[in-house]
């Protein structure tokens, strides 16, 4: 009988730690639903390629770390859509200067849940250009202010914490066009975002 009651007593104990730890994993895994939150992070960015106007002459970008700040929204949950608006200034360098920009992106995103707290995501991104400023000089004739991008990535989201890693890139090329100190004909500077994006966001 004791032999019995002790067998009983472990099985319960047991029942009980089972259920304490799903319960412990399903609230620290568990992915929040609706609600909107705030997110910022890092932007290791690269714009596209400048062309002088003297021969052809083309510089490629160096990557350069930028900085991101913005807000967003989240509907769903196993199936979610994540509209998202921030505020991105990006920097690349070049041979002799710096590219500088700062842009609002409002990313349109529809994620996947797919294995405990890991979700992958994508979609369409809406890009205004705000300012630009190459080497010092304010750049004002780009071609569209307007432009859109792509977003996909990963994220792992631990109850109202999330973390996520993605990439973004221009669909089309974007020029800017400026004068050259030297000469009177312009150079080119495609001002498409190419870049990984780190975030680290906070659901209300």
């Amino acid at each position: 009988m004791k032999h019995l009651k002790s067998k009983l007593n472990a099985s319960k104990k047991t029942a009980l730690l089972v259920l304490f730890l799903v319960s412990t994993l399903s609230y620290t895994y568990a992915q929040s639903g609706t609600g909107f939150g705030l997110k910022g992070g890092l932007n290791y960015n690269a714009n596209g390629n400048y062309f002088e106007s003297i021969g052809d002459n083309v510089q490629h970008p160096d990557r350069n770390v930028g900085y991101h700040v913005g807000v967003f929204g989240k509907i769903g949950n196993q199936i979610y859509f994540r509209p998202e608006l921030v505020y991105t200034s990006t920097k690349s360098d070049y041979t002799d200067d710096t590219f500088e920009m700062q842009k609002l992106d409002a990313p349109l995103l529809v994620g996947v849940k797919v294995l405990g707290p890991l979700s992958v995501f994508g979609g369409p991104s809406i890009q205004y250009i705000l300012d630009s400023e190459f080497g010092g000089i304010n750049i004002n004739d780009v071609k569209d202010e307007f432009s859109i991008g792509l977003n996909f990535g990963i994220g792992l989201n631990f109850n109202k914490v999330g973390i996520d890693l993605r990439y973004e890139r221009g669909f089309s090329k974007n020029e800017a066009k400026f004068i050259n100190s030297n000469i009177s004909e312009k150079d080119r500077l495609d001002t498409r975002p190419e870049q990984l994006i780190l975030s680290l966001s906070l659901l209300l």
